[in-house]
């Protein structure tokens, strides 16, 4: 695993691990790389509860409970998504926290109002009102990939106070 992605990996366990909280991840364009990224560190099983990769429409609505209509009205890729996404993933596990991720990771899929490289983020806490945010990241398939684990990693430890 990339240094970078252990060492972020390693910060969150210490963050949520002296929290007593734990976390649950809802991906799409990435495929499950947070999941793999924080279970490749020793001890995550105190602190990572479960990981949904729900890359297509329908697994989005069936396992975390986006809504068909935010589907056919914003897409895939899109903030609203994004936070049913992470509202989902708490509702349907027993985390503290949820990151989600729902992009155009290339190299084709793109569009004028969403490039490739368009990635929509969610971060929720329990009983919390879920957040969300996009990024156009640059590169190939996998560069995109990569930054988005980054950045959804980055953007849980900045709203632990870390």
């Amino acid at each position: 695993m990339d240094a970078v992605l252990a060492d972020l990996s390693q910060q969150l366990g210490r963050a949520l691990g002296a929290r007593g909280l734990t976390l649950a991840t809802a991906e799409s364009c990435t495929g499950g790389w947070v999941a793999e990224v924080v279970t490749d560190t020793a001890g995550s099983s105190g602190w990572f509860e479960r990981g949904f990769i729900t890359y297509s429409n329908q697994a989005k609505a069936d396992m975390l409970g986006v809504r068909t209509d935010t589907l056919a009205r914003f897409g895939a890729v899109s903030e609203e998504t994004a936070r049913e996404m992470a509202a989902g993933a708490i509702t349907n596990s027993g985390a503290d926290w949820a990151i989600s991720i729902t992009g155009i990771a290339g190299p084709g899929g793109g569009s004028s109002v969403k490039p490739v490289g368009t990635v929509c983020f969610g971060w929720c806490r329990r009983g919390g009102t879920p957040g969300s945010e996009t990024r156009c990241f640059s590169g190939a398939r996998r560069d995109v990939r990569q930054q988005a684990v980054v950045h959804a990693i980055e953007g849980l430890l900045q709203r632990l106070g870390e």
